[in-house]
């Protein structure tokens, strides 16, 4: 295997890391809310979220991969240094907030990481305004969606559960929830895994011919899936910790109304080829749940600092990029 082949290979096994990663990282997004209202044991929930991140590209179409890919640094000046400081910038990002059991976005670490290394290599220049606008605007834009939908679910159930004896309804949206939680975990895979398949695509675009398009080969989607799949598979017991309990306590109905809630707003982040935080999504919802309740019933202790992880993590993840792009001009050039 000549040189060059070889470099191709290491930095596809990293974006698959990344992609594995990303499953273990936001598993809590997925399934937080199921595990939390005891519907399903956690064993038996990331196996529900993994098969349901896997199906997810028949559902959905590559444009969340071409933003990535071609929308967020311009394309014609990615190389291998700078693939590979993105990647080590939002692994690094990823395993430190994952260690620390904070639910910090892997989707902006990796936006961070793109940013990061593209500006070390050709300076401010090089960042591609309308895409990295969109991606830093659905900070704002998907929690507090998540959060709107969710309340005005609850408030929908709620008048629509009225009458109805509370032993019922517990029935009622326990069964509902395995099908929010599913819509969840497809939209979670189809938005999140297509952000590696940007990685990978704009890598081998970088080797191939000019004039060469943009495109995503099938095998991508299939190994993008797979590794987030499996990474869910994994689980992340500490995020679903802080997600499922210390944000705030849920019953069935609230967890029904998030899963839900955050499922609308990713499906319309991926159908606008916006690069959306899953954990940003599931978090604004679960605020928005325990927020119908009572005001009070959200730990905002907590809710705090998960924000303040929201706004940190593309600055700390370009900064290690930045740093990994040097570095990685040691081996690879």
């Amino acid at each position: 295997m000549d040189h060059a082949l070889l470099i191709l290979v290491f930095l596809i096994g990293v974006a698959l890391l990344f992609d594995f990663l990303n499953g273990l990282h936001d598993a809590a997004n997925s399934i937080a809310t199921i595990v939390a209202t005891r519907v399903l044991p956690p064993a038996f929930a990331v196996g529900w979220a993994a098969f349901f991140n896997f199906i997810a590209f028949l559902f959905f179409g590559l444009h969340v991969a071409g933003t990535i890919g071609k929308g967020i640094i311009d394309p014609h000046i990615i190389s291998d240094q700078v693939i590979f400081g993105a990647l080590m910038g939002a692994i690094t990002w990823n395993v430190v907030t994952w260690l620390a059991g904070i639910p910090s976005s892997s989707s902006h670490a990796l936006v961070g990481g793109l940013l990061g290394a593209g500006v070390a290599k050709a300076g401010p220049g090089v960042i591609v305004l309308q895409g990295t606008l969109k991606t830093v605007g659905a900070i704002f834009l998907s929690p507090a969606l998540g959060f709107l939908l969710a309340l005005l679910l609850v408030l929908i159930v709620s008048w629509l559960f009225v009458r109805t004896n509370p032993a019922v309804a517990d029935k009622v949206f326990r069964v509902l929830q395995f099908f929010s939680a599913s819509a969840y975990s497809l939209g979670h895979g189809g938005n999140d895994a297509q952000k590696t398949m940007g990685i990978i695509a704009v890598l081998l675009l970088s080797r191939a011919p000019a004039g060469t398009e943009f495109s995503v080969p099938l095998w991508v989607v299939l190994a993008c899936h797979s590794a987030i799949a499996l990474g869910t598979l994994t689980g992340g017991w500490r995020i679903v910790h802080t997600m499922g309990s210390k944000i705030t306590r849920l019953t069935p109905q609230q967890g029904f109304c998030a899963e839900t809630g955050g499922a609308i707003t990713l499906f319309l982040a991926t159908g606008l080829g916006i690069p959306v935080s899953t954990t940003h999504t599931i978090t604004g919802a679960i605020i928005g749940v325990g927020a119908a309740k009572r005001v009070s019933a959200v730990r905002w202790g907590v809710a705090r600092s998960i924000v303040f992880a929201w706004f940190v993590t593309i600055p700390a993840a370009a900064a290690v990029a930045a740093v990994a792009y040097h570095f990685g001009g040691l081996f690879l050039t």
